[in-house]
């Protein structure tokens, strides 16, 4: 409510109102007065007038009512019955309300009644009553003057209250209306603004300190000019200085960016350069390995391949690491086994572990969801890191690695991956700073354990990028627990974990010192349908059960003839084959050791399927069902039914291929492995063999003139029926990592790479057609040139490649031959036409042409202008592609030697 309302209310309102309110009541108090004396003054003359003793006859009654008349108040009367009758009219009557009469003052049709009983002596009821009419200005009228001369007196003091108030108003809130509009131009930046003396007291101070302000904020803003006059000074300064830093920033953020992008450079050309040995030693690896080897240089062989690939892996992926750091590195999201990838990892780790005789163990539950998509190279560069620090820091003991399902919604599913150790432990300073870069355990000397510090950062980076969480929890003396949280979707074709062999009911006893080993291996055979037996005490030939067909026993290191002996000698007589567990790596001395009939050595780390390759030589004579191995497929039997009954059709796959010399090769291996194989040499046939045939599987090439190799899946798919279910496989000669993933998410189902693996196509067969393999001949792998340089055309080679076919290799040799000139003549117009897809398909086309034929030179130069060409683009490429023609017209000049000479 403002000031103004409120002195309004109070000086006029309210005074004004209680005046009202007063008159009202005094009014109202001054007429009941009125009407009461003249109801006693009437009474009073009546009481004069009449005679008691005559009034009970009606002519008494009459000359009372005409002496009543000549009053002044009177203006008629009427006597009526006690029922309200009229007996007697007298002067102007005016009408009185129906009924029996009632003492008193009454008011009736705008008239004034005075109602009054004619009582006998004797007080009885009185027979006749008296209704005096009154006149108006008896009582009305002095209400009427009295009312106005209240209203006059009343409009009289408004006018003099609202004069008053209308004064007072003028002098306090001009004063006030002054200072607000001093204060709103002090606020506007009128500082020279002053108000005039004079108004109230109680508002001269108020106005006094006003004027006051606005002198301090005159000073203020004078005082505010020269600060910011000083300011804007200093701000020029700054400003020139710091655009010449800017300048300088820049300049240094150009030489960042091109220190970067030789950095990105370097590692590109480095990566490539590393990658072309390591496909070198791979190559060799898999052509010694279908060499005759005895089972400790297979297995040697085999960590030789599987080091080398994993290598292999990392260095394709070396610039995702760069990205770390800048939020940039991509996940892939492919199907995985995490029980093949954790035992793929204990194998890698296992000849360390073996040195210090620590026991090396995967407990993968069962609850575990056998496919899942996630990134595996990830998972396994992180799980490699901390089983390697737990073996570096363990001396005795083991180290045991447990995946387990800790929650599962839908088609997601979180893991729980627990690395544990027996080693030292950790301090609880070091436990703090575990994940902090160059942070080792002081509990070892890191010059006798070696490392950067930097491998527990990348894990936990890796594992919060994937959504998870890695922690560490340890005791002293006891040992340390490296937690990881890893949540993973489960794959949409994924099933339950079928038995990796079946045992069907065969009889075995298991010997092993370690616990955990012991159980797992006793959960893994039950598990695959045997009567598993767990023996606590020596083995003894009374001890073993009756119809024990395995006895699988632990070897200590060393001696393991006099060990061997021992065992043979506790069985006795008994007939039971052995299958003899040894935590060490193949010795020489091993190749001595003469070991029985039935017997074979199997060197852990315990693997499912080491562990089934090891069992299949000791089941030679048990019934056929026991040597089916079930690979896992798409709904295929795993009780180990025989190929007929699980098929009842051959196994037709179609590969599509712009490629002659890549289609017959496809096609041999595949009638070497028992499948039907129909050849297509684009996509346009592709679509013309799909109608009214059926096929279980496509082989696909990517780059293909016309359609290419996804635009050739998505028309098949369109075709409808099985079609929507055929899995598709990329084949592809140059393959990265980011390649791979996009044709993964294009709706290829896997990626082969070129030249095409035999193992390789095997397991993608046996995965996706549920075929069961037998071991493909092996072919004696052609020995290393002594010089380093490497031949122009290697023979050996090529048979090895066409897979031992001598007819076959020649053939695609010449195919190869016969089609360097129509190459060159296309390499030539699109590198001078500044084509890069033309150029990129060129080489792409003779870099696959390559992979088959035994023409080392052409085809590792191929497969580097190609990598160069999608990395650095054609301007980059000139020298390799120099390098590229000469090593083509090497090729020609070989060939031309090898013609004979004309007589």
């Amino acid at each position: 409510m403002s000031l103004r309302l409120r002195l309004c209310l109070t000086l006029l309102v309210a005074p004004l109102l209680l005046l009202l309110l007063f008159g009202t009541w005094q009014l109202h108090q001054d007429a009941e007065q009125r009407r009461a004396a003249l109801t006693a003054r009437l009474s009073d003359n009546l009481a004069l007038l009449r005679d008691p003793a005559a009034e009970k006859a009606p002519a008494e009654a009459d000359r009372l009512a005409l002496r009543l008349l000549s009053l002044d108040e009177v203006r008629g009367v009427t006597v009526r019955a006690n029922d309200g009758r009229p007996v007697n009219q007298v002067g102007a009557v005016a009408p009185v309300p129906a009924g029996s009469p009632r003492a008193g003052l009454i008011r009736h049709a705008e008239r004034w009644h005075l109602q009054l009983p004619l009582t006998s002596p004797d007080n009885t009821r009185a027979p006749l009553w008296l209704d005096l009419t009154l006149r108006d200005s008896v009582v009305d009228l002095p209400y009427y003057r009295q009312l106005t001369q209240f209203m006059l007196a009343w409009l009289a003091t408004a006018l003099l209250l609202g004069g008053l108030c209308f004064l007072l108003y003028r002098r306090l809130f001009a004063t006030l209306d002054d200072q607000r509009n001093a204060l709103q131009r002090l606020y506007a930046g009128d500082y020279a603004f002053r108000l005039r003396p004079g108004g109230p007291p109680e508002l001269a101070t108020t106005s006094t300190a006003i004027n006051a302000f606005g002198e301090y904020l005159q000073a203020a803003q004078e005082d505010m000019r020269q600060q910011v006059e000083q300011a804007t000074a200093d701000l020029r300064e700054s400003m020139d200085t710091i655009e010449i830093q800017n300048i300088e920033l820049d300049g240094a953020r150009r030489r960042a960016l091109e220190a970067n992008r030789v950095k990105s450079q370097f590692l590109a050309n480095m990566s490539h350069e590393i990658r072309t040995p390591l496909n070198g030693i791979i190559g060799f690896c898999r052509l010694l390995g279908r060499s005759q080897l005895d089972d400790h240089q297979r297995e040697w062989l085999k960590h030789i391949e599987m080091a080398s690939t994993n290598l292999l892996s990392l260095i394709n992926d070396i610039l995702d690491f760069s990205k770390i750091e800048a939020g940039k590195l991509r996940l892939a999201s492919v199907e995985l086994d995490m029980a093949e990838l954790v035992d793929e990892v204990l194998v890698l780790q296992a000849p360390d572990a073996q040195q210090k005789d620590l026991q090396l163990l995967s407990l993968v539950y069962d609850d575990v969801p056998r496919a899942l998509l996630g990134d595996p190279l990830r998972i396994k560069q992180v799980l490699t890191n901390l089983v390697h620090n737990a073996v570096k820091f363990t001396e005795r003991g083991e180290v045991i690695v447990r995946v387990q399902l800790e929650e599962s919604l839908g088609n997601k599913a979180t893991l729980s991956v627990k690395i544990s150790d027996t080693g030292p432990g950790l301090a609880d300073d070091v436990r703090q700073q575990l994940f902090q870069p160059f942070t080792q355990s002081a509990t070892v000397s890191t010059s006798r354990v070696g490392g950067t510090g930097l491998g527990l950062m990348i894990c936990k980076q890796l594992v919060e990028q994937m959504g998870g969480t890695i922690e560490a929890d340890t005791q002293p003396a006891k040992g340390t627990t490296f937690s990881v949280s890893l949540p993973l979707r489960i794959a949409p074709r994924a099933v339950q974990r079928p038995p990796a062999i079946n045992l069907d009911a065969m009889h075995i006893a298991i010997q092993e010192p370690h616990t955990l080993t012991r159980q797992a291996l006793a959960h893994l055979l039950r598990g695959w349908g045997a009567e598993v037996q767990v023996l606590s005490a020596p083995v003894t030939g009374e001890g073993l059960a009756t119809g024990t067909q395995l006895l699988i026993a632990a070897l200590a290191q060393g001696g393991l003839s006099a060990q061997v002996a021992q065992l043979r000698h506790q069985l006795g007589e008994r007939p039971c084959r052995l299958l003899l567990l040894v935590n060490g790596e193949p010795q020489s001395t091993d190749e001595a050791l003469t070991l029985p009939q039935g017997a074979r050595l199997f060197y852990k780390p315990l693997t499912r399927a080491r562990l089934v390759q090891a069992l299949k030589p000791l089941l030679g004579d048990a019934p056929a069902a026991l040597l089916t191995h079930a690979f896992p497929g798409q709904g295929h039997d795993v009780q180990g039914q025989g190929i007929a009954e699980q098929h009842h059709h051959q196994p037709r796959v179609l590969a599509v291929d712009d490629i002659e010399t890549n289609r017959l090769l496809v096609g041999e291996l595949l009638a070497q492995l028992g499948v039907d194989g129909v050849l297509a040499e684009s996509g346009e046939e592709a679509l013309a063999l799909a109608s009214g045939q059926r096929f279980d599987l496509v082989l696909m090439d990517i780059r293909m003139p016309g359609m290419s190799g996804l635009e050739t899946m998505a028309a098949l798919r369109r075709l409808g029926g099985a079609w929507n279910h055929c899995p598709f496989v990329a084949l592809t000669a140059h393959a990265m990592p980011d390649d791979s993933q996009a044709l993964i998410d294009a709706g290829m189902q896997a990626v082969l790479t070129k030249p095409l693996d035999t193992d390789a196509l095997e397991d993608l067969l046996a995965n996706y057609l549920g075929l069961v393999l037998s071991t493909p001949t092996r072919h004696a792998a052609p020995m290393p040139r002594a010089d380093d340089e490497l031949p122009v055309v290697d023979e050996e080679l090529g048979v090895t490649l066409a897979g031992g076919r001598q007819e076959l290799a020649e053939r695609m040799l010449e195919g190869l031959l016969e089609s360097l000139d129509a190459s060159e003549a296309e390499l030539r117009d699109s590198y001078s036409a500044n084509d890069t897809t033309a150029f990129l398909d060129a080489v792409h086309h003779l870099n696959g042409a390559c992979r088959y034929c035994g023409v080392p030179q052409l085809a590792l130069v191929a497969e580097a202008l190609e990598s160069r060409l999608r990395a650095q683009g054609i301007e980059a490429v000139d020298d390799v592609f120099t390098t590229l023609l000469q090593a083509m017209q090497r090729l020609r000049d070989w060939r031309a030697s090898r013609r004979p000479t004309p007589v």
